[in-house]
């Protein structure tokens, strides 16, 4: 027998009640949150990654996070390479503000709904969350219809991606992590502005190779020019050169000397180790970690 036709779980009207309710929850209980949307620069058609990502826009909306007593996951991680942060959440979207807000019209966004490895930015803690999984049918079918996106998310492990979201915080990983060549410069120019944050520099370091990088720092008045994101036109691995000029928008000026600051390692604990080892570890022995007859 067929199902009664006199009564309907699609009825339109009803949908969208529904539907504005969820909205409505939403904004209530829910937190305002940055959606992150990854551009892919160059994709490794072999292993299916993009190493050099980049996050270029941020699109403010609300979302209820499930996690009602903490952040799932692992937690805090005391591990013999250091403290490992394993946090993870669950974020809920109703599809409609989604598209709305992400999936604009005037957006360059095709995707009919939130992608794996796009983030999530939470002011409340501070935090940066990978999309891992989008459940896209909870709660399942209630008015033959489906309302919110469920995303799992995890915390996410900053690894040189550019970001240049116009959210302040966001964008200062970069900064603060990112790996950066150090730049001496023999003379300041013509003025503070003579480089601009953001701007794409570069060197021709002869053979026909030329590097650039993206500037993330510029102090006039030490001559110091930090760039991140440094690559060369070739696809090899090359280094600046000093004495050689570096060309921005505004002119070039010659480079007295280069030095690299790899931020994330400020974090390593191999040194201190190191250091305490020393007080009870005789590397004088042949075997320093057994017994001290061997």
């Amino acid at each position: 027998m067929a199902t009664n036709f006199y009564f309907s779980q699609k009825v339109q009207s009803e949908q969208l009640l529904y539907e504005d309710i969820v909205i409505e929850s939403l904004q209530m209980y829910g937190q305002d949150v940055y959606y992150l949307p990854r551009e892919i620069v160059n994709e490794d058609r072999v292993f299916g990654d993009d190493v050099p990502s980049r996050f270029g826009s941020a699109y403010k909306l609300e979302m209820y996070i499930e996690n009602i007593e903490g952040f799932d996951g692992e937690g805090d991680l005391f591990t013999k390479f250091g403290v490992q942060i394993r946090d993870q959440a669950s974020f809920v979207v109703a599809r409609k503000r989604w598209k709305q807000t992400v999936k604009r019209y005037d957006n360059n966004i095709t995707e009919p709904r939130p992608r794996e490895g796009d983030l999530i930015y939470l002011p409340l803690s501070n935090s940066l969350f990978e999309i891992m999984h989008v459940e896209h049918e909870q709660p399942f079918y209630q008015l033959s219809n489906l309302p919110t996106f469920k995303l799992r998310c995890e915390l996410f492990e900053y690894n040189d991606e550019d970001m240049d979201t116009g959210v302040t915080n966001i964008d200062d990983l970069e900064k603060d992590y990112a790996y950066t060549y150090s730049l001496l410069l023999d003379s300041a120019g013509t003025g503070s502005d003579f480089f601009t944050v953001g701007e794409n520099v570069s060197m021709d370091i002869g053979d026909g190779v030329t590097m650039s990088g993206e500037v993330s720092e510029w102090l006039d008045l030490t001559r110091i020019l930090n760039l991140t994101h440094v690559g060369a036109d070739d696809g090899k691995f090359h280094t600046f050169v000093s004495g050689q000029l570096i060309t921005g928008k505004n002119g070039s000026i010659r480079v007295g000397s280069i030095s690299e600051v790899n931020q994330i390692s400020q974090d390593e604990q191999n040194d201190d180790f190191e250091s305490i080892s020393d007080g009870f570890l005789d590397f004088s022995e042949s075997n320093p970690f057994g017994d001290p007859n061997d």
